[in-house]
């Protein structure tokens, strides 16, 4: 007779009522970065399902093992669509799901809302590349792109910098005053309106670009970047200058394989020209934050972090959230067979 097998669904509002930090995210991030570094993962580039939907969206699927989660490691793969006109139904652009499995057995430990891990994956990632490269004194954040992931960013990096001012613009007016009344509702930092993305990153010290393109445009210009800047371009469609990366002193990518996977991301021409090359790049974050390679060593350097999103962050960040729900009995057991 066979065992009943259970897992453990959590719901959005589940998640909510966990009440993870913003600490809690960074420490899980960077751990799991630090593993990444020293060969602890196992990591596949991202997959894409483009839909015949007439180009409004598209799925990425990306898979990931983590051997120092628990006692025997983790296995996870999420599914995130990425459809832009969402906001026009009232839904994140970024709807996602995750599934967890135990690595020696296959067998499925839980299914997850995802999009609350989306979104701080990808902040948290931010904040761990500026921790190692970015100025410690950084004072002005620019920061273009009010939806998505937009709002991790910026409170993530408000936590770990004390900034003097953080400048924020989107597309959208009403997109970008709603985000700065959010953002003043969160911090004490002066919050800046303004309607360019020439006027957020001039004499910024951390520039990050999180737009939501339909269609490659220069918004992150090479002009903007001046010495000693942090640069966090990410993007899924391309907004920054073909020669960008002729002004950086140092290019540092989350992986070079998935910096090379896909149709889709920030500097995808300039690694399919050549402009940005495995023997041109700097390193990974993981080789940084593990101690194999220097992250920022001069205060006036211009340095770039791309990251497109590791699916170990995704595992990390649902195995945190698994362990918590579980501490506190929070979620619905559903029997898998």
């Amino acid at each position: 007779m066979s065992t009943a097998l259970w897992l453990r669904f959590l719901s959005g509002p589940d998640i909510d009522s966990l009440e993870l930090t913003t600490t809690d995210v960074i420490e899980a991030i960077e751990s799991v970065v630090d593993a990444h570094g020293r060969g602890s993962t196992v990591f596949e580039p991202r997959m894409h399902l483009v839909p015949d939907n007439g180009g409004i969206g598209h799925f990425n699927v990306l898979r990931g093992h983590v051997s120092t989660l628990g006692e025997r490691g983790i296995s996870g793969i999420k599914v995130v669509g990425d459809f832009v006109p969402n906001y026009q139904h009232g839904l994140p652009s970024e709807l996602a799901l995750a599934t967890l499995y135990d690595p020696y057995n296959g067998v499925p430990l839980a299914v997850m809302d995802a999009t609350f891990i989306t979104e701080a994956r990808t902040g948290g990632m931010t904040a761990v590349g500026a921790k190692y490269l970015a100025r410690k004194d950084s004072r002005v954040l620019g920061h273009v792109g009010a939806r998505g992931t937009a709002y991790s960013n910026v409170t993530m990096l408000d936590h770990l910098f004390e900034l003097d001012e953080i400048r924020v613009t989107s597309a959208r007016p009403e997109s970008r005053e709603a985000f700065g009344e959010r953002l003043r509702a969160e911090t004490s930092t002066t919050v800046r309106v303004v309607e360019t993305a020439d006027e957020c990153f001039e004499g910024a010290d951390i520039l990050v670009e999180a737009s939501r393109l339909t269609e490659p445009t220069p918004l992150l210009r090479t002009g903007s970047v001046g010495r000693g800047a942090f640069v966090v371009p990410y993007g899924t469609v391309s907004a920054v200058e073909i020669d960008l990366l002729d002004v950086m002193d140092k290019v540092v990518v989350d992986d070079w394989r998935e910096s090379q996977s896909g149709r889709f991301g920030a500097l995808r021409a300039q690694v399919d020209t050549g402009r940005l090359t495995q023997q041109s790049l700097h390193a990974e974050i993981g080789e940084i934050v593990s101690g194999t390679k220097p992250g920022r060593e001069r205060d006036d350097e211009r340095i770039l972090f791309w990251h497109r999103g590791l699916s170990v962050l995704d595992v990390a960040l649902a195995h945190l959230v698994l362990t918590r729900a579980e501490a506190s009995d929070v979620g619905t057991m559903l029997r898998y067979r």
